[in-house]
């Protein structure tokens, strides 16, 4: 019987080493050592934090932006300040007239406030970025009741709607009708989001209806007094409403600030609310009411504006680079004032056209409604 050949094994040699003679090399040492390795290796990409903003360049931007915004506002409030005051600067007449105009000022940033936040929170919680509070029929209500203070009351019945009692009750009028749409469509076994907002569409167009046949009845000097306060104009407001608008503006949109870390839940949808433990029908609920006091305040301030929430709350989403409500709402508020400071500059003292602010706007906020309704092809 043939005796088993055993081979030595050079020690040192790797397996696969080439060898200078037939010896198999069957040393069980590492292949590979780390030395070895180490520069095969691939360097990892920094992930995106799960933050408000995705990586550093991210929020270098939406720094850059907060500042540009700031500066934006500044100097277009300065510039309706002082440019064309006739008095000396510094004089006592200076100061008067520019008093006069800070007025507009503080009614271009109430009206900013609550369109920017009130747009925004209303879009996270019905999840669509095309459809504006204005869907619920505030305008529409606006319209109605102007309308029928001139038919009942003629001519005297604007002058009969510019008190404070008057105000307080367009806003009290506006956001109950808000809240029993709430209340009744949102609770319930069948709450959906959808009826609500095709309810308010409706309601919004029977008003409407009934405002336009009574406008048919009115004699032209009365529909021509009408037709100036239904345009959205800062000059539509009033002193006297501003202790009462400003307060009502900042409860509410603190109250949405404050909540802004639910509605980043909220953005996720219905089924990520219930599995982090959220009430998602109570959330929307709380929500909805806070915009319809913004929404109520901006209209009976200053009347409708119905695309210049949309335009807003649009150019905030491209400008922000974030998802994030505390950093949205801020960036929000400043472009509608930087919208509505610049629009009044341009055309006061650039173009010399005053009083077609609103329609200026509401023609850029309709066309860039229809551009991302193309882009998008769906609602």
């Amino acid at each position: 019987m043939d005796e088993p050949v055993t081979r030595t094994v050079p020690s040192g040699r790797r397996l696969g080493a080439a060898t200078g003679d037939e010896h198999v090399d069957v040393s069980t040492a590492p292949t590979d050592t780390a030395e070895d390795i180490a520069p095969l290796a691939v360097p990892r990409r920094p992930r995106g934090g799960s933050g408000a903003f995705a990586d550093r360049r991210s929020r270098l931007r939406y720094r850059i932006v907060l500042g540009t915004l700031v500066v934006l506002a500044a100097g277009f409030g300065l510039g309706l300040l002082a440019i064309d005051n006739p008095m000396p600067i510094g004089s006592r007449g200076f100061w008067l007239i520019a008093e006069l105009r800070a007025t507009s000022l503080v009614v271009m940033g109430v009206a900013a406030f609550c369109q920017g936040t009130a747009t925004i929170a209303f879009q996270t919680v019905t999840s669509n970025r095309i459809i504006t509070p204005s869907i619920m029929g505030f305008e529409s209500l606006y319209t109605a009741i102007q309308t029928t203070a001139v038919y009942v009351l003629g001519v005297a019945g604007v002058v009969a709607l510019q008190g404070t009692g008057q105000f307080l009750i367009q806003v009290a009028l506006m956001v109950a009708l808000s809240v029993l749409l709430y209340g009744w469509l949102l609770r319930g076994r069948y709450a959906n989001i959808q009826v609500m907002l095709l309810i308010g569409v409706v309601l919004g167009g029977g008003l409407g209806a009934v405002s336009s046949f009574m406008q048919r009845l009115l004699t032209p000097s009365e529909f021509d007094v009408l037709t100036a306060r239904l345009f959205g104009s800062v000059s539509n407001a009033s002193v006297e409403y501003l202790p009462y608008a400003i307060p009502l503006c900042l409860v509410a949109g603190v109250l949405i600030w404050l909540n802004a870390r639910t509605l980043n839940v909220i953005a996720l949808g219905r089924d990520v609310c219930i599995n982090v433990g959220v009430d998602h029908g109570r959330q929307t609920i709380c929500t909805l009411v806070l915009v319809s006091i913004l929404m109520a305040v901006s209209t009976a301030l200053i009347g409708p504006m119905t695309f210049f929430g949309f335009l807003v709350a649009t150019l905030t989403y491209q400008a922000a680079g974030t998802h994030d409500h505390r950093r949205l709402l801020p960036v929000g508020v400043l472009v509608g004032f930087v919208i509505l400071a610049g629009a009044y500059f341009l055309m006061n003292h650039v173009f010399y056209a005053q009083g077609v602010v609103s329609i200026i706007i509401e023609l850029v906020g309709g066309s860039v409604f229809l551009a991302v309704i193309l882009r998008k092809g769906r609602l």
